[in-house]
């Protein structure tokens, strides 16, 4: 019986995290990359650079937004001439790396909701309160305005270099590093 019992619970786990999964969040489409025109493309900080042909998933939602919601933490640079291509869309400035700052997957920006509002950003037993001054578009990319890079996934917050040193992520593991975040 115990067992039994325990299949059970794993079934009934497995199905509510499946059910919560679909209920989240769908992929909304797919974009086919262009080659960017040369010099197009900033590949700083590990960025990927639009690939002829390749096609890429686009979402218009992100996950539920928790107490402690799981993410993928990507490094850009804010800054003038940065791969983050231009101005940041809150506030339409740039900001320094050295200034702790993020962009939010499409969904979780919320149509500029998050605005120049702090979340925590959690990793190592650290956090770091950040401020949200732009959109990592996870709807549209591989154009000029995008910098030719790929759409975003629907899970990143996209953060300067001083998110990274507050949260004392060693220098050769930066690029991607699973986070939690909440609202602060």
């Amino acid at each position: 019986m115990g067992t039994s019992l325990l299949l059970l619970l794993v079934f009934a786990t497995l199905t509510y995290s499946s059910d919560a999964r679909l209920q989240g969040c769908q992929p909304s489409g797919k974009i086919k990359g262009i080659k960017p025109p040369p010099g197009q493309c900033n590949p700083e900080n590990d960025s990927d650079c639009c690939k002829q042909g390749k096609m890429y998933t686009t979402y218009k939602c992100s996950p539920p937004v928790t107490g402690n919601t799981k993410a993928v933490l990507t490094l850009n640079s804010f800054q003038k001439g940065g791969d983050g291509g231009g101005p940041s869309e809150c506030d339409n400035q740039y900001h320094s790396d050295d200034t702790p700052v993020v962009a939010l997957s499409t969904g979780w920006y919320s149509g500029g909701d998050r605005c120049l509002n702090y979340i925590t950003v959690s990793a190592n037993g650290k956090s770091v309160k950040a401020k949200v001054v732009d959109e990592c578009d996870s709807t549209m990319g591989c154009d000029d305005e995008h910098d030719y890079q790929p759409p975003c996934p629907n899970n990143i917050v996209d953060a300067s270099k001083a998110v990274w040193e507050a949260l004392d992520i060693p220098e050769g593991d930066w690029g991607e590093y699973d986070i939690t975040w909440s609202e602060a």
